[in-house]
């Protein structure tokens, strides 16, 4: 990974801090996309002491806002020659339904709408630097997911899980639709389910979801654990040529039925493409 540059959402903690940090120990330097100041400068400071020598460096943006993901998205196209590896970790479990700045269902607009907007506006680049990979956090909740695509923000019985599962659901059909479109390009697209990893996730949730938390994460894995398949995926030489997939533990994994639907991939773009150029 030396000298190459990697693109990272949710690097500020958790598993996206850990991969981050592996990576940048592996020479990568490292652009972190993050919303808090603070723990940004935090990261940074880990970062430089895992990958001395190298600028890494931070931008900032709400992800929840399509608006937001777009401006970052051009202010690193327009200041780095190449993205070697994008990876979009950025995600959130919601308890309640809240919109986003865009009046979208909070969790379809991290958890999906960032990934396809942020990709999208890096795509250029990432094709300019080829071999280039973009390895997409999912998850194994998608597992019993349907995405209901005449109400995809949920306005009817909201739950929670169910947005969270769903928004994973379309991590999967996203990086399968993109992984179609960038044939021939040398850009790969994989995604990946970490397992349940003890990190802040769901800690400001809300309701049942944060109160659980504390209980179900003295069985969760570390961060360390959780950041491997990332990790894997953004710089082994064994997946280099590999895309599409979903990945865990460093192996392929077959998602569910509904998530190797490629016509619900396809409609899935079609209705994120619009949903994006709604928003100036």
């Amino acid at each position: 990974m030396r000298d190459k540059v990697v693109v990272i959402t949710g690097g500020t903690s958790g598993i996206g801090q850990v991969a981050a940090e592996q990576l940048a120990g592996m020479g990568a330097r490292i652009v972190l996309i993050a919303r808090s100041q603070e723990r940004a400068a935090s990261t940074l400071s880990r970062l430089r002491q895992a990958g001395p020598g190298v600028e890494h460096s931070a931008r900032f943006a709400d992800l929840s806002s399509i608006a937001a993901t777009r401006r970052v998205a051009a202010e690193i196209a327009a200041d780095e020659p190449r993205i070697d590896v994008l990876v979009n970790n950025a995600g959130a479990l919601f308890n309640t339904r809240q919109l986003s700045p865009d009046g979208l269902e909070m969790t379809f607009a991290v958890n999906h709408m960032a990934y396809f907007v942020l990709t999208q506006g890096l795509r250029e680049r990432l094709v300019g630097s080829a071999p280039a990979r973009i390895v997409s956090t999912a998850s194994g909740a998608h597992v019993g997911a349907r995405l209901d695509f005449d109400d995809l923000q949920m306005a009817k019985n909201f739950s929670g899980f169910t947005a969270y599962g769903r928004s994973k659901l379309a991590n999967i059909l996203f990086t399968r639709e993109l992984a179609r479109r960038l044939v021939g390009t040398q850009v790969t697209a994989n995604c990946l389910h970490p397992g349940f990893v003890a990190t802040r996730f769901g800690d400001n949730s809300g309701g049942l979801v944060q109160a659980i938390m504390p209980l179900a994460k003295l069985l969760a894995l570390s961060p360390e654990k959780g950041a491997e398949t990332i990790v894997y995926l953004a710089s082994s030489p064994e997946v280099a040529n590999v895309t599409g997939l979903y990945f865990t533990h460093h192996s392929p994994k077959t998602p569910s039925p509904a998530a190797q639907d490629d016509a619900a991939a396809a409609r899935l773009w079609a209705e994120s493409e619009a949903i994006a150029a709604a928003v100036a």
